[in-house]
């Protein structure tokens, strides 16, 4: 989950518990980007965590926003995000920038890791603004490794791209593109029309996103990776009528109107569902489907994973078929 204000729901139930962390440091990395160094209230261990890892971070104005983890994974004590400040979000980035200071006491949520890296024989890692944000965790974890790399960075300007300082030193293996003086990245030149042995990580704005997956439409599934900030639209013609959902463990059947979501619906019951983003984008609230075909609504799933049908995020997703049934 990359660092962009885009979630307005409330808490969910694990964030309503959430362990609590201070603000340890907060600077300023580029024009409208800022960093938190947040470590636990009281001192001690954070959990750990990989490279693409994200949290929920619940602000003191009681919203929840999930922010890629972007610090040294070795340091136990510490978790850094990059907050971008968002003109079109909903307050969270904005509280983030003008109303939360050193010191100040936030709630987190997770670790958890919906984009994880996986071992390759060469990595390209692509970026969008913000972007970078769970991508320097992983050219941290390939250096470490020893893995060929090459990140491509694009961005409005060059003082809008945030940690470039820590990135120079690794030297030619980075490639800083601003857009207003470089134009756009150079795509073509980097993606070719198989993957050979590069698996190719890419985190940033959706018409970036869009493009490399058009470019990379004919590779085998799985050498293409990447992470939204932002949910995808709803697909076209997908079905918005009333479904009934059995709860296998339980033995109780319950209707969803086309109104309302099956999170919404569960909770209604009593059936509480761990959740967060509620727009398909964090992974919390992934359910295990026992019958039944889900209308994956998603951000997350790939293709092969969408086809098993064996897994939905009940926060966004629906049915295709009449009766869905869930390991709930």
């Amino acid at each position: 989950m990359s660092a962009a204000d885009t979630a307005q729901a409330p808490a969910g139930p694990d964030t309503a518990t959430a362990p609590q962390a201070r603000v340890a440091a907060k600077r300023t990395m580029a024009d409208g980007v800022v960093s938190l160094t947040l470590r636990r209230l009281g001192g001690g261990r954070l959990p750990d965590w990989t490279p693409g890892a994200h949290i929920d971070l619940v602000l003191p104005n009681g919203t929840t926003r999930q922010y890629s983890l972007c610090g040294d994974r070795w340091d136990p004590y510490s978790f850094r995000i990059g907050v971008l400040r968002e003109p079109d979000g909903h307050g969270g980035s904005d509280f983030v920038h003008d109303e939360l200071h050193e010191g100040d006491v936030v709630g987190i949520g997770g670790p958890r890791n919906n984009f994880p890296l996986v071992p390759a024989d060469r990595y390209l890692f692509i970026a969008g603004g913000i972007g970078i944000t769970p991508l320097l965790p992983m050219v941290a974890q390939a250096e470490l490794l020893q893995v060929p790399w090459d990140l491509l960075y694009g961005g409005r300007s060059y003082s809008s791209m945030a940690f470039l300082d820590e990135l120079r030193d690794y030297g030619d293996k980075v490639h800083v593109t601003p857009h207003d003086t470089h134009g756009p990245l150079d795509l073509d030149a980097w993606l070719p029309a198989h993957p050979g042995g590069t698996k190719v990580y890419c985190c940033g704005p959706g018409p970036l996103l869009d493009t490399v997956a058009h470019r990379c439409a004919g590779w085998p599934t799985g050498w293409l990776r990447t992470e939204r900030f932002v949910a995808r639209s709803t697909a076209d013609g997908a079905r918005d009528r009333g479904f009934r959902v059995e709860l296998r463990r339980s033995g109780r059947t319950i209707t969803v109107p086309a109104d309302r979501s099956v999170l919404q619906v569960l909770g209604e019951a009593g059936v509480q569902v761990l959740s967060s983003c509620r727009q398909g984008l964090c992974g919390t609230c992934e359910t295990a489907v026992l019958g039944g075909e889900p209308d994956h609504r998603d951000s997350l799933l790939d293709d092969d994973e969408r086809a098993a049908g064996d897994c939905m995020f009940v926060c966004v997703s629906r049915s295709l078929s009449e009766h869905l049934i869930l390991d709930l």
